[in-house]
């Protein structure tokens, strides 16, 4: 009998951009926010979540991602800005946007959506938006308090990093919160 592992696509990103990242999480924390702050090495660029999955759904997985990012050449983006999900009064999500080749991104992950899709993942019913979840809130924050944590970032831009591959996650979730295993890399193979 199998075992159902919870999973997601993602893009790592390097070790010096996370710790840029990391320093936005600090400053904003010493404002005192009520916010559950994602565990800054566990930091990445969602690119479609799977959900429960089948363990030996996994190289088939795979097997489509190698299909979806086919004739995809690596891409540059950057972090850019703070903002909020849905909105400064009802924020629910605080996260780091993105610069750079946005729509080759967009592309890529659309073909991941679509490939997926032939083999029974549906379609989210949100449009993508490629950001970088910093924490998410607890509760309320009174949006004046919240802009003004934000205000101090809202230039703020990180050194830009290069995307040449997908990552297919296993996401185990602890009372310390998640702790991500790298089940499979795909390569975008270039043009």
């Amino acid at each position: 009998m199998s075992k159902s592992i919870r999973s997601f696509i993602a893009v790592k990103l390097p070790e010096t951009v996370l710790a840029a990242i990391g320093g936005v999480q600090e400053r904003m924390a010493a404002c005192g926010l009520n916010v559950r702050w994602v565990t800054t090495g566990n930091i990445h660029l969602t690119l479609k979540f799977l959900g429960e999955v089948d363990e030996e759904e996994v190289d088939g997985i795979a097997a489509v991602l190698t299909e979806a990012v086919h004739g995809f050449a690596p891409l540059r983006l950057a972090p850019a800005g703070v903002g909020v999900f849905p909105s400064v009064k009802r924020a629910r999500v605080i996260w780091v946007g993105l610069s750079g080749q946005l729509p080759e991104l967009a592309a890529l992950q659309r073909s991941i959506e679509d490939r997926l899709a032939t083999i029974g993942y549906p379609h989210e019913k949100r449009p993508f938006s490629g950001h970088l979840t910093l924490g998410r809130v607890k509760g309320l924050i009174a949006a004046s308090r919240l802009t003004t944590a934000m205000g101090a970032f809202i230039d703020f831009a990180s050194e830009t990093f290069e995307v040449d591959r997908v990552v297919l996650f296993k996401s185990d979730l602890r009372p310390t919160g998640a702790a991500y295993t790298e089940l499979r890399q795909i390569t975008l193979p270039g043009q």
